[in-house]
């Protein structure tokens, strides 16, 4: 239920409402991110030409001047190369994956281990990429 009141020397109507009180048709009652909606949690748009920044979602408008001064700031971080490389090539590295009763084509000995990737589309199965424990030989099958 909402109750609305006057407040001595003031002229404005205010609103109780969820435990908090806001000025009825000006802000919301709420504290957020500035690049957030206080009412609907949506990302708001860049401020642009016009006087307010509108919600798309639930037209809550906020004045321009309220972004004034903000700064905003992004980091990328990329992750070095020696960090990102992997050394299957290796002798010492350790085959590493289900062993499956597969023939290598290389050496032809039993034992091959495996791993799946999403490599096309969706809707196309997955590609399955074996390599022989033995000779370390890959081979891939589109499934």
């Amino acid at each position: 239920m909402n109750t609305a009141w006057v407040i001595p020397n003031k002229t404005e109507y205010y609103v109780l409402a969820a435990n908090c009180i806001c000025m009825v048709g000006e802000m919301s009652c709420f504290s957020a991110d500035p690049n957030f909606c206080p009412e609907c949690g949506s990302v708001l748009p860049l401020p642009g030409v016009q006087d307010v920044v509108r919600c798309p979602r639930c037209s809550f408008s906020i004045p321009v001047a309220e972004f004034s001064g903000q700064e905003i700031r992004s980091t990328v971080v990329f992750n070095s190369v020696e960090q990102s490389t992997l050394s299957l090539d290796s002798e010492d590295s350790e085959l590493k994956g289900p062993v499956i009763d597969r023939r290598c084509s290389r050496c032809n000995k039993e034992g091959m281990i495996y791993h799946t990737r999403q490599m096309r589309s969706a809707d196309e199965g997955q590609t399955v990429f074996f390599t022989c424990i033995h000779c370390r030989y890959q081979e891939k099958e589109d499934s």
